[in-house]
């Protein structure tokens, strides 16, 4: 199995770099075992015009029988003659996918200590792979691999080159170019390497799924091919495919929001009759869930949904909270949220106040217990209504803080925006929007469910005839042994379940 990845560069930028990137020196060749052969790294070219580094997986097929035991695709025992008579070791697959992760695994997570902005860079890239299994033929590496940006080139090769009347085999000559990080191109290879196979050389467990949503993070969620791709890498199995295909939509929900404001928020002020500068709704939407966790008396915080972190940003500047911890499905967002926050240049006082994980809402995190509020800000309309519930008992239920801060989108303001067609809501990716009615039946359903009052605030001006732009709902815990539980508690004030009350205007 083969492999080359080339560059081109000049004497500002020389294409030696890769070697940087790659963790490789150009000067050296390397060898590095495996359990199933011996793989090597050399370039056989490397100027500062152009640098070519190659991979050359040199399998060794009693090793691989014997690491497998026996058994052939999926699991299932091959014949005695089949450990014998393999196309296995002659055929990139997912063998050389494997060994793009072990011998080039900082490239691949796109780390560069020594030149940390290169890895960042888009370079002209050029790969080949002079025999690439393609079940499916080069009509379905171009669909795979053109939406990521790549000029494909795919030639089937013959059956045999002096018998042309055979036709061709089930085999392509892959060349990809174009201009992409290399972080980036090794991800793609990684994953689609074993799809167009349609095979692997070892036994597909569940955390198969976290990581193809490692390596397809930022490419994947939007794929056209998105669900061909998942079901093939992993190896047809509709649990596990079901999974990976909820969390993708999860992922691209989180990728769709993370911009750091939306527009209309940005634009909801700007027919405002004043001479200043009007605040974008964004803006005020973060001031005002501060107030809410400054009243709340909360020290350790919360952010489900941060995405790039503005709000955990904000939160920083004031030494009161001690703790911030931000929260989003999206590993592309919290690197964001990351280079945003300098948090590798931060002091580390400040540093050790805060806290990036990645998780979804949709699913129980014993790690979000035992913090004093939590803030779920332009985050509910963004779940489809049937997940709801799932949410709710993840946040209301098993992280339980004692406060819990909610902002969405009030509908009714909508008519406002004369840019908004007539029934359509903010964002392409809210899965609805509620009106005021709504918001606040939900709300008062939440917190007599899950042992919490509730009172309503509005974000940004009020209109007396639609409201405000942005509703929000406070929830606090009746008491500590009553939150999480499940059962509704009767507080004795009016309004609705739970406690509801709404805030004088």
């Amino acid at each position: 199995m083969f492999l080359t990845i080339s560059t081109e560069g000049n004497a500002r930028d020389p294409a030696t770099d890769l070697g940087f990137l790659l963790h490789k020196h150009p000067e050296k060749a390397q060898r590095f075992a495996t359990s199933y052969g011996d793989a090597h790294v050399f370039y056989p070219e490397a100027s500062p015009e152009r640098c070519t580094a190659a991979l050359l997986l040199d399998v060794d097929p009693v090793s691989l029988v014997r690491r497998g035991k026996g058994k052939g695709r999926g699991g299932a025992p091959d014949s005695a003659l089949a450990q014998y008579v393999n196309d296995r070791p002659y055929a990139a697959s997912s063998l050389l996918a494997v060994a793009l992760r072990t011998v080039f695994s900082s490239a691949l997570r796109g780390r560069c200590d020594a030149r940390p902005a290169l890895a960042e860079r888009a370079l002209p890239l050029r790969i080949d792979v002079p025999v690439l299994p393609a079940r499916g033929g080069p009509a379905l590496v171009r669909r795979l691999l053109e939406p990521l940006g790549w000029s494909v080139g795919a030639e089937v090769l013959p059956l045999d080159e002096e018998f042309p009347d055979w036709g061709g085999s089930r085999y392509v000559r892959l060349a990809l170019t174009g201009e992409a990080r290399l972080s980036d191109a090794l991800r793609h290879l990684y994953v689609l390497l074993p799809v167009l196979d349609d095979a692997k050389h070892y036994w597909v467990a569940p955390d198969e799924v976290d990581k193809l949503l490692r390596a397809g993070e930022g490419w994947l969620p939007g794929h056209p091919e998105q669900e061909l791709i998942t079901r093939r890498y992993l190896a047809r199995r509709r649990a596990l495919t079901r999974d990976a295909m909820e969390r993708l939509e999860l992922a691209r929900l989180a990728e769709a929001d993370d911009s750091e404001a939306e527009e209309l928020d940005n634009a909801v002020d700007e027919e405002a009759d004043t001479e200043e500068r009007p605040v974008p709704l964004a803006v005020r939407r973060r001031a005002a869930v501060v107030r809410a966790l400054e009243e709340t008396g909360a020290r350790r915080v919360l952010d489900l949904g941060c995405g790039q972190g503005q709000l955990v940003g904000e939160l920083l500047k004031d030494g009161r909270w001690t703790q911030i911890v931000g929260v989003d499905v999206s590993v592309r967002a919290l690197n964001e949220a990351a280079r945003r926050l300098r948090l590798e240049r931060m002091p580390e006082r400040q540093a050790a106040r805060v806290k990036l994980m990645q998780g979804s809402l949709a699913y129980s995190d014993a790690r979000l217990k035992g913090y004093d509020a939590a803030v779920l800000s332009e985050v509910v309309e963004h779940v489809d209504p049937p997940r709801l519930p799932a949410l709710e008992h993840a946040v209301f239920a098993v992280a339980a803080p004692r406060s819990v801060v909610v902002t969405t989108p009030n509908a009714e303001y909508n008519v406002r925006w004369e840019s908004l067609p007539a029934g359509s809501v903010r964002h392409p990716d809210h899965r609805f929007e509620w009106d005021r009615k709504q918001f606040r039946a939900w709300a008062e359903e939440v917190a007599g469910r899950y042992g919490y009052g509730v009172e309503y605030r509005p974000v940004g001006d009020d209109d007396p005839e639609v409201g405000p732009p942005t509703q929000m709902a406070v929830f606090r815990a009746v008491s500590p042994e009553a939150v999480g539980t499940g059962e509704a508690v009767e507080t004795g004030e009016p309004g609705g379940t739970g406690g509801a009350k709404e805030e004088p205007r």
